[in-house]
């Protein structure tokens, strides 16, 4: 037995495995809506100063990141665990490796950036050769 098809306004079919039969309007705008909530989220809480530890600001700027990419490759590039024989686990896979690596690094660099590279008093200034 075949799959159902759907028909387009263009008289192309999609297949209930083709990626565009999931594809709707309804779907990029409620994407784009939790998109810009949890891009307006961070920005409120970071000019709010809603929490007194940057450490606590950063985990939760972080967390909403997390979901925010979340939202991207659910809503907008329709990834899932079903379809196409588990090449798309394997881009996510792929995916949130790259994410942990940039973001470990990023976080590592502009620790030690910041650790390193500190303004000297001036004390310290009247001490060098």
């Amino acid at each position: 037995m075949s799959s159902p098809s759907v028909s387009n306004h263009h008289g192309q079919h999609h297949g209930e495995d083709d990626p565009l039969a999931h594809a709707s309007l309804h779907g990029y705008l409620l994407g784009f809506i939790f998109a810009v909530i949890l891009t307006a989220i961070p920005f409120i809480i970071v000019m709010g100063e809603a929490f007194s530890s940057s450490r606590i600001t950063s985990l939760v700027i972080l967390a909403i990141a997390a979901v925010q990419i979340v939202v991207h490759v659910v809503y907008f590039l329709h990834l899932d665990f079903r379809a196409e024989e588990g090449w798309n686990v394997l881009a996510i896979v792929f995916t949130l490796v790259l994410v942990v690596i940039t973001l470990s690094g990023s976080i590592w660099i502009m620790y030690h950036l910041d650790h390193n590279m500190m303004p000297m008093s001036p004390v310290d200034m009247r001490n060098r050769p």
